[in-house]
C-alpha cells in the first residue's frame, strides 16, 4: 500500500470520490422527498432533478436543478483547484480531470452507477480548456433554446468542445478530451435510443 502515500494516487482517489457524491440525489430527497433515480429518466443529474421535482414544486425544483448543476461541476473543479495549487503536473490534472468525470458517472457511492457527467464534465474542463469550453457554453445555450431538448443541446456542445480543443489547442495531447467526451457520449447512449423513437423529453 506504499504507493498511497504518492501524492498523485491521493488525489486520483480524491477525485474519483469527490465526483462520486450524488448531489442531485441527495438534494432531492432532503428538500423535496422524492428518489430522482427511481422517477423520470432515473437520472441523479440537474435535467432530471429540475423535471421530477417540477411535478410538485416548480418553484423549488428551479432552486433544486441550479443547486445540482453547480455542485456537480465544482466537485470536479475543486480538486482540480487543489491540485494546481499544490503544483501538480497537467499530466496529473488531466488524470483528475477524467477521474471526476468517472466518478460522477460510476458513483462507488451507488453502485458504480450514476449521472451523465455533464455538468462536472464542464467543470473539469472550464478549468483545464476555458475558452473552448465557453464556446461548448454557447453551443449548448443556442441549443437548449431553440431545440429545447437537454441530452442533444450537450452533446452538440461537447462536440463544439473537442473540434475547438483540436482548432485551438493542436499541440496538445487530445487523449484525456476525448475519453471525457467518450464516456459523456456513452452514457448518453439510452438518450440517443429515446430521441430516434420520438420519446426524448424537451425540457420545458
Amino acid at each position: 500500500m506504499e504507493f498511497l502515500n504518492n501524492t498523485n494516487v491521493q488525489f486520483f482517489i480524491l477525485a474519483y470520490l469527490a465526483g462520486g457524491i450524488p448531489f442531485g440525489l441527495l438534494l432531492a430527497k432532503w428538500f423535496a422527498g422524492v428518489d430522482v433515480k427511481a422517477s423520470g429518466s432515473g437520472s441523479i443529474g440537474a435535467t432530471n432533478v429540475l423535471r421530477v421535482v417540477k411535478e410538485t414544486n416548480p418553484i423549488l425544483a428551479k432552486k433544486l436543478g441550479a443547486a445540482t448543476l453547480a455542485l456537480d461541476a465544482l466537485k470536479g473543479i475543486v480538486v482540480l483547484l487543489i491540485a494546481m495549487a499544490v503544483g501538480l503536473s497537467e499530466a496529473t490534472l488531466w488524470g483528475i480531470a477524467v477521474l471526476a468525470v468517472i466518478g460522477h458517472c460510476f458513483s462507488p457511492y451507488l453502485n458504480f452507477e450514476g449521472g451523465k457527467g455533464v455538468a462536472t464534465g464542464m467543470g473539469v474542463m472550464m478549468v483545464m480548456l476555458p475558452i473552448e469550453t465557453i464556446i461548448a457554453l454557447v453551443v449548448w445555450a443556442i441549443g437548449a433554446k431553440v431545440i429545447r431538448i437537454s441530452s442533444l443541446s450537450s452533446m452538440t456542445a461537447l462536440l463544439a468542445l473537442v473540434i475547438a480543443s483540436f482548432v485551438l489547442k493542436p499541440e496538445m495531447a487530445h487523449a484525456p478530451v476525448l475519453i471525457i467526451a467518450f464516456i459523456l457520449f456513452y452514457k448518453h447512449i439510452p438518450n440517443f435510443i429515446r430521441l430516434f423513437k420520438g420519446e426524448e423529453k424537451r425540457v420545458i
